[in-house]
């Protein structure tokens, strides 16, 4: 695992996309919790600023940011400020918290991509945040929904890869 990355987004309720990440291929794990607010230790019933976020640990040799990026863009409203279905409030912002001048790039890059796709109608809102304290949400948090199969999502992957039309375009 010393070869493994992490990567940090946020896209609305944690449960429904750490679900869908959980399979992708080249994603060794997933955990869930709060980024980007203004209390050290937040929790559930307190995380004011914080977004729902993500942390997805994965092989390089397997997928990479680009990827994550595309996935991401895929199974959660990019055009919708501070909400997912019926979850509204900047927990529930896109946001991809930025690490290093390259995922910034990266980032621009795909959110070029799915701005010109127009499959969302819309343009894309998602913030790019610098990398701030990843809090781990409570146990109970995590893995929700395989521990509750019928809970709540607002996620699902609604499109194939943007990837190809960018291939395709150039």
């Amino acid at each position: 695992m010393k070869n493994h990355r992490k990567a940090y987004i946020a896209g609305g309720c944690f449960w429904g996309m750490e679900d869908l990440f959980r399979s992708r291929k080249g994603i060794t794990d997933t955990e869930v919790g709060y980024q980007g607010g203004k209390n050290e230790k937040p929790t559930y019933k307190n995380h004011p600023g914080h977004a729902e976020g993500i942390e997805l640990t994965y092989d390089p040799s397997e997928t990479n940011f680009r990827e994550i990026l595309d996935y991401f863009f895929r199974i959660h409203n990019p055009t919708t400020i501070d909400q997912q279905g019926n979850d509204r409030g900047s927990s529930y912002r896109s946001t991809i918290f930025i690490q290093n001048d390259e995922e910034q790039e990266i980032a621009k890059e795909v959110i070029d991509i799915v701005n010109r796709s127009g499959r969302w109608g819309g343009d894309v809102v998602t913030t790019l945040e610098p990398f701030s304290t990843f809090w781990t949400a409570e146990l109970d948090h995590q893995d929700y929904l395989v521990k509750y199969p019928n809970g709540y999502t607002c996620h699902l992957e609604r499109f194939d890869t943007f990837l190809n039309e960018a291939t395709a375009a150039k």
